[in-house]
């Protein structure tokens, strides 16, 4: 304590200090001339009051990056919760974070959180508050704790992100500091801005550094090795990345023969809808200053985007497995104001598809602008497809916010020509007194194609959305709550013929426990009208009034025991409101200690009305209701063993059995007309084992052992007959794949 003292009054102080050790311990000789920060105040919940609990930053610009250190006093009655966790898994547990945006102009923020145990998370902030922790950067951390509390300090080098050219001597950065307390849930920040609000990245605190920069050329190879025990083969392989950084205002990555197979896998998913599914991209080249090419489009959050990573390397068009990434590159920096990328992918081989990404953007001082061109040449089908986009968003005010984009493309396929556009409007007002107001509209040309590049779920549609919410932070101080947030919306759908989708409304809660627990609640309905997405194509179906209800709640950890669990009801086909989907998760998570838990986790599902578009026996395809059951099994155990290594053990098991009902011709007005069962019962199983092993030899330079084992099964014979032992026996048997894989990656730096 007395150190730190010493510190506030050297910090005013002219002197020349020594360069920061990162250890943990804030030196305040190390610390002189730092800016120090005191007013951190309650954002969760936001009520903005100062910190219950002592807290104090330091700031400081130095040439080998930026460093920050935390001093974070608790009272003996208070719990400091030191499980250890996976790098970007987070939790419950006491931490702090810092959040910079190099450049100050809320257009990629980065993320870099530090706990208790020094366990650490990272990530990238787009669109004032959309996180993404797929990015994993190199920096330093360390943690140290007394009797009083516990400190941290980190340091981010200049290199981690591309940073345009300063004026003069200083840079100026916006960021914002936090603490958060597991046991309680209270998160303190400076300044007093939540990540739940409308504007936060752009309501950052800007600080004027001195100007520093540095280069950075690294190269990380990599060998793999896998032996498959079903077809009894082994195969080798090698690559490597590199990234080079000359100066701040230019990056480039680039990679040749990579390694895009993943350590980490998919959860499993079983989809008969229309629309695909969406997977996260942690593959380190498509992760490494992907935030500008981040442009969102189609939809109000979510998945919908420009760029979507994972179509590189996805599924071959001649559907021969997963494309060959035989060389990608990426260009990242900033000139004369503006900021730019370029990205290029080939996949080789005579069928493999060319990926072509430019975009640059620029801002002023309540406005920004980006244009985006993507391009992707698909031989196979003898297609190209051309996107280009331009975005606008601008801030008039502290309590106005408003953002549009517009997009068109052009594609060409076997001599034909199609084009369309699209065009999309967010409008965020902070009304006062805890109330806000949003209004989004989006319109999707029928014949706008996206999904060469980019994720979009629906085109041919037209969407209005209206919500208004309040916060509500002053609570009894007896009440198991601090906060709560309640939001109502209305809006419609249409799409681009003028057929009407639905109209809807939602009335939603989420609450934060004083317990460092949460809670959410939401109920929801939709007129009747038409899906005019199930038949692919085939016609608009009419559908009755739908009906949807869920609730889930988080308990945190109390001795061992953590919990999570949710239910959820859903009427969505021809039966009505009393005939919806009933599904119940729970979570049970079991901690061995601070470094070990072991997880399980049950999703029941029963659907008495599921109405599927699938061919019949005849091999016509045509709608089905059918009634189903599924069970999902997933157990988990986790053992970080030191700093460096960890041991993961993971296990998911599905089965799902669907008996038909009825089958269903459409009349001409879209009306589902019974016409007897022509359809059959199926049943389906998947089965995902792996056991991991991961050795950190240095910063993003790891030895992976991993065995994996999968399958899965369809069965159009069976269905009718469900046996909860029996699903999982049936998963157990699969073996498409059994696998031994052993990685070896090291970052060179130079």
């Amino acid at each position: 304590m007395r150190n730190v003292l010493s510190l506030a009054i050297l910090s005013a102080l002219p002197v020349a200090a020594p360069a920061i050790e990162i250890d943990g311990r804030i030196d305040a000789a190390e610390w002189a001339g730092a800016r120090h920060v005191t007013d951190f105040r309650l954002t969760q919940p936001l009520s903005r009051a100062p910190a219950p609990y002592p807290t104090e930053a330091w700031i400081k610009a130095t040439p080998d990056g930026l460093a920050v250190a935390w001093r974070n006093l608790q009272p003996a009655g208070v719990e400091r919760r030191r499980q250890r966790t996976q790098r970007d898994q987070g939790g419950p547990v006491d931490r702090v974070n810092l959040y910079v945006d190099f450049d100050g102009d809320a257009r990629t923020g980065y993320n870099f959180m530090v706990t208790l145990s020094d366990s650490i998370e990272d990530g990238t902030i787009t669109s004032e508050n959309q996180f993404n922790n797929d990015w994993d950067g190199p920096w330093r951390h360390a943690v140290t704790e007394d009797e009083a509390g516990w400190s941290a300090e980190v340091l981010v080098p200049w290199h981690i992100a591309p940073m345009r050219q300063a004026d003069g001597d200083v840079r100026t950065l916006s960021i914002q500091l936090d603490r958060v307390v597991g046991a309680t849930g209270e998160r303190m920040s400076w300044p007093a801005v939540s990540h739940t609000e409308p504007r936060y990245l752009s309501a950052f605190e800007k600080i004027e550094v001195p100007k520093f920069s540095q280069s950075l050329l690294a190269v990380t190879p990599y060998v793999a090795g896998v032996y498959d025990a079903v077809r009894r083969d082994s195969s080798f392989d090698g690559g490597a990345d590199l990234f080079w950084k000359p100066n701040g205002q230019f990056q480039l990555s680039a990679t040749v023969n990579p390694d895009f197979g993943q350590v980490e896998s998919d959860e499993i998913v079983v989809n008969f809808g229309a629309v695909e599914t969406f997977f996260s991209d942690k593959r380190p080249f498509f992760t490494e200053n992907q935030s500008v090419f981040d442009v969102p489009f189609g939809g109000l959050g979510g998945a919908n985007r420009l760029i979507y990573t994972r179509r590189v390397g996805g599924p071959e068009d001649d559907g021969d497995g997963a494309g060959d990434v035989s060389a990608a590159l990426k260009l990242n920096g900033s000139l004369a104001g503006f900021n730019y990328g370029v990205f290029l992918a080939d996949e080789g081989g005579d069928d493999g598809r060319e990926f072509y990404a430019a975009r640059v953007t620029r801002d002023f001082a309540t406005q920004g602008i980006g244009a985006l061109l993507t391009r992707v040449e698909r031989p196979f089908f003898d297609r190209t497809a051309n996107v280009a986009a331009l975005d606008h968003r601008w801030r008039p005010n502290a309590a106005w916010t408003i953002r549009s984009a517009v997009a068109a493309s052009e594609i060409e396929q076997q001599g034909r020509t199609v084009r369309d556009s699209g065009g999309q409007v967010r409008v965020d007002h902070v009304i006062g007194n805890g109330w806000r107001q949003q209004l989004f509209a989006v319109h999707l040309g029928d014949r706008l194609q996206l999904n060469d590049f980019g994720y979009l779920d629906r085109n041919n549609f037209n969407y209005a959305r209206y919500e208004l919410a309040r916060r509500f932070t002053t609570l009894a101080e007896d009440s198991p709550y601090a906060s709560h947030e309640v939001r109502g919306a209305v809006s419609r759908r249409m799409n681009d013929h003028g057929l009407h989708i639905a109209d809807a409304w939602a009335f939603n809660r989420f609450s934060e426990r004083r317990d460092g627990g949460n809670q959410f609640f939401e109920v929801a309905g939709w007129t009747a009208g038409h899906d005019d997405l199930i038949t692919r194509g085939n016609g608009a179906v009419r559908v009755p009034s739908k009906l949807f209800m869920f609730g889930e709640r988080f308990l945190p950890r109390r001795g061992p025991w953590e919990l999570y669990g949710n239910a959820r009801y859903g009427a969505e086909g021809l039966g009505g409101w009393d005939e919806g989907a009933l599904s119940l998760v729970v979570r049970p998570t079991y901690h061995l200690s601070d470094s070990a838990s072991i997880g399980l986790g049950l999703e029941l599902r029963h659907n008495p009305d599921w109405l599927l578009w699938r061919r019949d026996a005849a091999g016509t395809p045509g709608l089905a209701t059918y009634r189903s059951n599924m069970a999902l099994l997933s157990a988990g155990a986790t053992w970080l063993i030191d700093s460096r290594q960890e041991l993961r053990v993971r296990l998911e098991a599905l089965g799902l059995d669907a008996q038909a009902l009825r089958s269903h011709a459409l009349a001409p007005d879209g009306t589902p007309v019974d016409v007897g069962l022509r359809h059959a019962d199926f049943a389906v199983r998947h089965l995902a084992f792996q056991v991991r092993y991961r050795y950190e030899l240095a910063p993003l330079s790891h030895l992976y052992v991993a065995y994996v084992r999968g399958g899965s099964g369809f069965d159009e014979s069976a269905g009718g007959d469900f046996r909860y032992d029996q699903q999982f026996r049936d998963a157990f048997e699969l073996r498409d794949s059994e696998q031994l894989l052993v990685k070896l990656s090291y970052r060179f730096e130079i």
